[in-house]
């Protein structure tokens, strides 16, 4: 199965599969989710997503900095496990919680799912967490780079369930300090993948920066893979494979 990751109006979301998965979007305030699974989840998928977003309200209301930290924070005895993913993810990138949030919302309503269905794909913001049968290929959209569309990362059904986490300093409303077409980071912690591509694409301002973020990226425990794109130039390490896609998208 191929899914594009995307920082733009979310016209990606036509993509084509082999006609196994129900498609469904759930949107709740700023979450909008696209869900693929094996039935019709909706109603499910909406508690899920009210059930995280509340977690994540309260710790704000307990720590209004919990919003707005650019720098990581340290755990509260009152943290829920979804916001405790978040701090311990920024605290190994080296950003604030929120960094995480969109990873972090896609991994617990996926897990929770999969009580239900036992192959789901979550793409929440370009952020994705996945578990199916075989191997998982996410093209990669990153602007005006020639590789955009064009190249893939192929992920063994080995890792699996896995989130691909993608940030970018040049397209679309994600806050990055990089220049960067896209910085993807794959891991069995969505929370951990989100924090880590922020801080890698805030790492990229020119061409020579990418195989240092790169490297920098994968000597984070529990980082599988990481590929960074700015222009006409990439660098890739990790538990991946390169291949060249055809964009499925409407």
């Amino acid at each position: 199965m191929v899914s594009i990751l995307e920082c733009q109006p979310r016209t990606y979301r036509a993509y084509h599969d082999d006609g196994r998965f129900c498609s469904f979007r759930v949107t709740v305030e700023t979450s909008d989710l696209y869900v693929k699974a094996l039935k019709r989840l909706d109603r499910e998928t909406e508690r899920l997503v009210r059930d995280c977003r509340g977690q994540i309200k309260e710790a704000i209301v307990r720590r209004p900095e919990f919003l707005t930290s650019l720098s990581p924070l340290d755990e509260d005895p009152k943290d829920s496990p979804v916001v405790v993913s978040m701090i311990r993810a920024g605290r190994k990138a080296g950003t604030g919680p929120m960094a995480a949030v969109a990873g972090a919302v896609a991994e617990f309503v996926g897990r929770a799912l999969l009580e239900l269905s036992p192959e789901i794909i979550i793409e929440n913001g370009g952020d994705i967490f996945a578990r199916i049968r075989g191997p998982l290929t996410c093209g990669i959209f990153a602007g005006n780079s020639p590789f955009s569309q064009r190249l893939g990362i192929r992920i063994s059904d080995s890792l699996l369930p896995v989130s691909v986490c993608t940030s970018s300093g040049s397209v679309g409303p994600s806050r990055s300090f990089g220049r960067a077409d896209a910085a993807v980071v794959f891991s069995n912690s969505a929370s951990l993948a989100d924090a880590v591509a922020t801080a890698m694409g805030n790492r990229i301002g020119c061409h020579r920066d990418l195989r240092e973020a790169v490297e920098w990226a994968m000597s984070i425990k529990g980082v599988k893979g990481a590929v960074g794109v700015l222009h006409d130039q990439m660098a890739a390490l990790g538990d991946l494979e390169l291949v060249p896609i055809q964009s499925e998208t409407g």
